[in-house]
């Protein structure tokens, strides 16, 4: 069986395959994780679609090929699955109009079986059957409370089946050291971010808000928010809200650097910085938000970051910011230099909120 480039969204034409996790040679389980791709704001683990032995990679890990290319060959022991021969597949790798429909659909299986690190280490850990954990994803995908629900339902039985299976391994030193990789989109992340602070000269402006006000909006309307909603009401929704009415006022700031031009857009696309750990930090886009309430931001937002967190997002979640917000405010921060999305002009970093006492003219002079 041909082991095709799958596709990785819509607008998405190619993809670099960034390691293969196993060599010619080796013997493959169905599901099991076989190669990663990645684009400038995604990485996917991609799964072996059949058992059997991988008997031909054609492309190399670093290499950048368009969706639907043929990236190696497994053979199945099934004549039916395996189609031409390996012989005839090294000559003419690339995919025949005829049975292109075929290897999309297979590659479309891929994807929709798909499993975050995080999802993937909870099941490796508990030792879990995965065809047996309902996903409840986007395009069925299994998310991590879908594992963890699981888990609690079936916690004697695991129990029983594998006791101490929940311990988490420690990091391994060498010489005092513990080598960690970095992945594939921390590596992109950095290298974005270095290119964005070649291009663009920053310049860097903080000043106080009196938080008084939005303090009792969110407060008169949280009590029963999170029972109701799922999630915690925070500042953001509010912020961002403002931010929409302040690109209305100064729209040069809602737009893209394209060569000697400034591209101004009419709407709002908001990206939003993710924090995804030691995976790194992914910047999803909240489309035409400057229609929204602020009680459909704060959905918005915490359905955006819910998706990031298990790994569910595609590449079209990340196409079309016009301008990024970041929120350090968990973290108590009092001034954060962000860095510019290229090719997005400004950031807008938010930073703790703190009681803090303050001079008031009441007579206003």
């Amino acid at each position: 069986m041909d082991i095709i480039m799958p596709q990785l969204g819509e607008t998405v034409a190619e993809g670099t395959l960034t390691v293969w996790h196993k060599s010619e040679g080796d013997d493959v389980v169905t599901n099991e994780l076989l190669f990663e791709i990645g684009t400038d704001k995604v990485e996917m683990e991609v799964p072996a679609p059949v058992s059997g032995k991988l008997e031909k990679i054609f492309v190399k890990a670093g290499e950048t090929v368009e969706v639907g290319a043929v990236l190696g060959r497994i053979n199945s022991g099934d004549a039916s699955n395996d189609g031409q021969s390996s012989e005839e597949s090294e000559k003419s790798p690339s995919s025949s109009p005829n049975n292109l429909e075929e290897k999309q659909y297979k590659s479309n299986l891929i994807l929709s079986d798909h499993l975050s690190p995080a999802v993937r280490r909870l099941i490796a850990e508990h030792k879990l059957d995965r065809s047996k954990i309902k996903g409840t994803g986007r395009d069925g995908r299994t998310k991590k409370s879908d594992v963890l629900e699981y888990i609690n339902a079936n916690k004697n039985k695991l129990n029983e089946m594998s006791p101490g299976s929940q311990n988490v391994d420690e990091p391994k030193f060498i010489d005092g050291k513990s080598v960690i990789p970095f992945s594939r989109i921390r590596q992109v992340t950095a290298e974005h971010m270095v290119r964005s602070k070649t291009i663009s000269p920053h310049v860097n402006q903080g000043i106080e808000v009196d938080f008084s006000k939005v303090d009792y909006a969110r407060k008169s309307i949280s009590p029963d928010w999170k029972e109701r909603e799922g999630f915690s009401l925070t500042y953001l929704p509010f912020i961002i809200k403002a931010l929409c009415g302040a690109l209305e006022d100064f729209p040069n700031l809602n737009s893209h650097i394209e060569g000697n031009n400034l591209i101004v857009f009419k709407e709002v696309q908001l990206a939003v910085a993710v924090d995804l750990g030691l995976e790194g930090l992914v910047t999803p886009v909240i489309r035409d938000i400057s229609s929204l309430s602020v009680t459909e931001i704060a959905r918005s937002v915490s359905s955006i970051a819910s998706l990031a967190r298990e790994g569910s997002l595609k590449p079209e979640d990340f196409k079309g910011g016009t301008y990024t917000v970041t929120n350090n405010g968990a973290l108590g921060t009092l001034y954060t230099t962000p860095i510019i999305n290229q090719p997005q002009v400004g950031v807008l970093s938010i930073d703790g909120v703190a009681k803090r006492p303050i001079v008031v003219d009441r007579d206003g002079e």
